[in-house]
Formats: C-alpha cells, sequence, structure tokens
C-alpha cells in the first residue's frame, strides 16, 4: 500500500511539472504569433499582389514628393504628406510578408523609387491606375494651380487602380485568406475610396473636371 502510495504521488508531481525549455517573453510570442500567421493558406496572386502593391505605392510617392516643389497649395501639400506617410508604412508591412514567405520583395528608396529592368518596367506601368510615361512628364512639368488639378486627376486614376487590384485579388480562388493580406487588402480598398471621394472635392474645388 504505501508503495502504490509513493508512485502516485510522484506521478502526480510529475504531471504539474513545467518543462525547461518552455519559451517565454515577447520575443518568443511574436516567434509564435509569426509561426501562426504563416499556417494561413496564401497563394501565387497574394505573392504577386503584394509585389505589385509595393510597385504601385512607390509610384504614389515618387509623384507625391513633387509637391512641395511644383508650387502646390498648403491643402495638397497636407495630403501628399498624408499618402507618404501611410503608403511608406504599408511598403513596409508588404516588404515584410513576402520576406516571411522566403519571397525577394521590391526594394523602395525614400523617394519612391524602385530598380527595375526594361521588362519589369513595361509590367509594372500595366497595372491599373499606373501613370505611364507621357501623364508622368505632363505632372513634372506643371507647376502651381494646374500641378494640383493634374495631381488629383491623375491619383484618383491611381487610387481607383489600386481598388480594382484588391478586387482582382479577392476575386482569385484560395487567394486573399491569410489574415494578414485580408486586412491590408480590406484596409486599402476601404481607405483609397474614402480619398477618392476627398480628391473629387479637391479637384471640383479648383475648377477640376474629375476623370471618368
Amino acid at each position: 500500500v504505501l508503495l502504490a502510495l509513493a508512485l502516485l504521488s510522484f506521478g502526480a508531481c510529475a504531471g504539474t511539472r513545467v518543462p525547461a525549455t518552455s519559451t517565454m517573453g515577447p520575443e518568443a510570442a511574436k516567434a509564435r504569433a509569426l509561426a501562426d500567421s504563416l499556417r494561413y493558406p496564401y497563394t501565387q496572386a497574394d505573392i504577386d499582389f503584394m509585389s505589385g502593391m509595393i510597385h504601385h505605392h512607390a509610384q504614389a510617392i515618387v509623384i507625391s514628393r513633387w509637391a512641395p516643389s511644383r508650387g502646390a497649395d498648403a491643402e495638397m501639400i497636407r495630403l501628399t504628406e498624408r499618402i507618404i506617410n501611410a503608403q511608406n508604412d504599408e511598403i513596409k508591412l508588404m516588404q515584410t510578408w513576402l520576406r516571411d514567405r522566403n519571397q525577394v520583395p521590391p526594394e523602395v528608396s525614400p523617394t519612391g523609387l524602385i530598380a527595375m529592368d526594361h521588362e519589369m518596367m513595361g509590367h509594372v506601368m500595366h497595372m491599373p491606375g499606373m501613370l505611364d510615361a507621357e501623364q508622368m512628364a505632363q505632372l513634372d512639368a506643371a507647376r502651381g494651380l494646374d500641378f494640383d488639378r493634374l495631381f488629383l486627376q491623375y491619383m484618383i486614376q491611381h487610387h481607383r487602380g489600386a481598388v480594382g487590384m484588391v478586387q482582382t485579388l479577392f476575386a482569385s480562388h484560395g487567394a486573399g485568406q491569410d489574415e494578414t493580406i485580408f486586412k491590408f487588402a480590406s484596409d486599402v480598398e476601404v481607405d483609397q475610396s474614402t480619398e477618392i471621394r476627398r480628391m473629387m472635392t479637391m479637384l471640383l474645388a479648383r475648377g477640376g473636371i474629375p476623370p471618368q
């Protein structure tokens, strides 16, 4: 009887013992969160969306940085600063998402420039909403009120393209299921649709004509 009681007591103690290798702390929590995220399904369409949206955001940053030197008014400067700050942060998120999945993300300079070969440049310029070389040259040459109007017209076009990219993502079989990409893409659709409406009002106030 005494032997049986001793064995039962030993088993109870062993069952409550915390393993010495238990990982704790904020870094361990981040590692567990990342491992959980990587278990969510993702597709080639997700990878293409994140890579393409980095290029898309980069062009928006390039033209937004032109505003101060092209005589944009104070309200326009505030708009372009919001675009630069928001899209720089989103580029970092997309780059991290791609690296975590062993993809090589496009590298973007602080001014929004990306090193691309001729073939990649052609592919990027055909993404929805992207400004072509002629539009970029027109905007670059514009000054003052002309710049403000043209910038708003082109950025409305640009934002509409981004919203279209989100809709294409969600229409792709199996895409948009990963938690991070679902939240990010949903935020892009809502935020840029809201900003389109704001820019339409700004354009009308400056005597401009909204793009069809």
